[in-house]
């Protein structure tokens, strides 16, 4: 009898993932695609962002209604290097990939591309779309604007999304430099995370209704919902640690995610109506793909990057510590532990799969954990 384990083979976990977001109404092909970009998040370490958000954000979504299955990537206006899509409230995912291949096709041609979304809905990690450019030799960049969690500095009410700005560039090294950050100290999805195991939310993270740092974290998820909480954003509470630096760039995000495409922005993105009741959260992002080759050459770019992030890696370590990282490092090296493994599962999302797989008869269908 084989020994029981919370690590789940990448066929497995990808075939029942792919399968079950097909159950769900989603064209095989697009599911393919929802799945890799879920699944990618565990392959890189970022557990926020991976099946555990496989239930609660997106099948919970469609279910409710306020999430379309099947996608509708409709260009509203085109030009050589610029293109304003409308997602009509389809998987995130799917419109994430379609926007910034177009994106990188324009660069191709003519040195840069950029594509704005609005209707669209949570289309996972940043970086899995930053990665894509980095993967055609261009530089990536893409930001999405989400539900209110941030407050302004000198703020406490929950007004800006946590805004991811992030970056992709391609290296010389076994991994590209990937920057794939939040415009908050900790991000939603983190906690969500962090309710699962049963961990408290640091402190200076979320700030109450007071103006006092919040810990609870199964209270500060239901308190974000009423506004009764917001996330801090970058640098922290106040300007002492310079948190008016995150919530500008979150500003930046936001502007840039709603205004080029004249999307819906901050309490439109609430995704709850003034009886309490859900309703859809039409999202907007922004894919920018910039073609080294149209600079100096991809290959003189990829080197100079690599010897920039090598330096920074050499130079002089604090006292105790042992190495200095560089963005897209520490993903690669959980990759490199997983690849031959698996995703581990928590219990909490265990039981979901054994749910879902039973909701179905998908008897096919057995767990290592079982």
């Amino acid at each position: 009898m084989a020994k029981k384990t919370n690590v789940v083979g990448w066929s497995l976990i990808t075939e029942f993932v792919t399968e079950i977001f097909v159950k769900y109404g989603i064209p095989k092909e697009d599911a393919k695609i929802c799945a890799d970009v879920l699944l990618k998040s565990d392959k890189w370490g970022i557990e926020s962002h991976g099946v555990n958000r496989f239930k609660p954000i997106y099948l919970d979504r469609i279910k409710s209604g306020i999430q379309k299955p099947v996608t509708e990537f409709e260009i509203l206006k085109e030009t050589a290097t610029t293109a304003v899509v409308d997602g009509h409230l389809g998987m995130g995912q799917v419109i994430g990939y379609k926007a910034m291949n177009l994106a990188i096709e324009k660069a191709k041609k003519y040195g840069m591309g950029m594509v704005a979304v609005r209707n669209s809905t949570h289309y996972g990690i940043a970086g899995y779309y930053t990665a894509m450019a980095a993967e055609s030799g261009c530089i990536g960049i893409t930001g999405t604007n989400a539900r209110p969690s941030i407050a302004p500095t000198f703020g406490v009410e929950n007004m800006l999304g946590t805004n991811p700005l992030t970056f992709g560039m391609p290296t010389d090294e076994e991994f590209p430099f990937i920057l794939d950050c939040a415009t908050s100290i900790i991000q939603r999805g983190r906690i969500e995370y962090f309710s699962r195991i049963g961990k408290s939310t640091p402190a200076g993270t979320v700030i109450g209704r007071d103006g006092k740092a919040k810990t609870d974290t199964d209270q500060i998820l239901k308190d974000l919902n009423t506004g009764e909480a917001a996330l801090a954003p970058l640098g922290g509470i106040g300007e002492e640690l310079a948190g008016y630096k995150g919530y500008g760039y979150a500003t930046v995000v936001e502007i840039l995610s709603a205004a080029l495409q004249q999307g819906a922005f901050l309490h439109a993105l609430s995704g709850i109506d003034k009886d309490g009741n859900k309703i859809p959260m039409p999202l907007g992002h922004f894919f920018i793909a910039i073609d080294t080759e149209a600079f100096m050459g991809l290959d003189e770019f990829k080197k100079t990057c690599g010897n920039i992030l090598r330096e920074l890696r050499d130079s002089e370590k604090a006292p105790g510590e042992e190495r200095i990282y560089t963005a897209g490092e520490k993903e690669y090296i959980v990759w490199q532990e997983r690849k031959d493994s698996g995703v581990p599962i928590n219990e909490a999302v265990q039981k979901e799969l054994i749910q879902l797989r039973d909701e179905f008869g998908l008897n096919k269908y057995v767990f290592p954990f079982e």
